[in-house]
């Protein structure tokens, strides 16, 4: 392969990204990735107190074992979905709904 064939084609990642993109699989990778990384972002007190999390139809489903920790997060809402969108760099969430 000669060094021009190399700069026109696209790098292995970008390759991969478009691939995932095609299969629809990107949606699912970005909220994996956040739900992994929920202590990061969230802080301990709230992975502490977070029995289940998960993403569907675009809504962030938390189920608590603290209602006082329900009821400040309730207030948060908006900034919670701020801030997933942001740490998965693209909108994967529209809303956050608590239990």
């Amino acid at each position: 392969m000669s060094a021009s064939d190399s700069n026109n084609g696209k790098s292995m990642k970008d390759a991969v990204k478009h691939f995932f993109e095609a299969l629809g699989i990107d949606q699912k990778m970005h909220e994996a990735s956040v739900l992994a990384r929920w202590e990061e972002y969230m802080g301990s007190a709230v992975a502490k107190r977070t029995e289940k999390k998960y993403i569907k139809n675009r809504v962030l489903h938390i189920e608590l074992n603290s209602s006082v920790m329900r009821d400040e997060l309730m207030h948060q809402k908006s900034e919670i979905v701020k801030k997933i969108n942001a740490v998965a760099g693209v909108s994967i969430i529209d809303e956050v709904f608590l239990r």
